[in-house]
């Protein structure tokens, strides 16, 4: 079983940059890859980026690269997002979620943190 809470949204300036926060928690925690996913309102939840279990290879779709990372730190068992150049097309609810590997259903979800940009 993984636990997952996410922190660090708010409202913030077009232009800004924000870290976003996923705590997790359980045994089996490293077993997960965990991945960053958004939902904005009224479109489907879309996602981000995701980074292996080990913390060495994060990857991202070619609409984030660049302006989103994503790092894990395993002592503290928390996975961070960084959204560098806010626009007011990031506004979303932010979710973190971990799954076994690439090819495996997204198993267990945060409750989510809202990131709301202001132009």
């Amino acid at each position: 079983q993984v636990q997952l809470v996410e922190s660090g949204g708010g409202l913030v300036q077009d232009g800004d940059s924000l870290r976003l926060s996923c705590a997790a928690s359980g045994r089996t925690f490293t077993h997960y890859d965990i991945g960053w996913l958004r939902q904005a309102p009224g479109k489907e939840r879309e996602f981000v980026g995701a980074i292996n279990w080990s913390g060495t290879n994060p990857y991202y779709t070619d609409s984030t690269k660049g302006r989103f990372t994503i790092s894990r730190d395993l002592a503290s068992n928390t996975v961070y997002l960084q959204i560098n150049s806010l626009k007011p097309e990031d506004t979303a609810v932010y979710y973190c979620a971990a799954r076994r590997s690439t090819k495996s259903m997204w198993a267990y979800w945060g409750q989510g943190t809202q990131v709301t940009v202001s132009s």
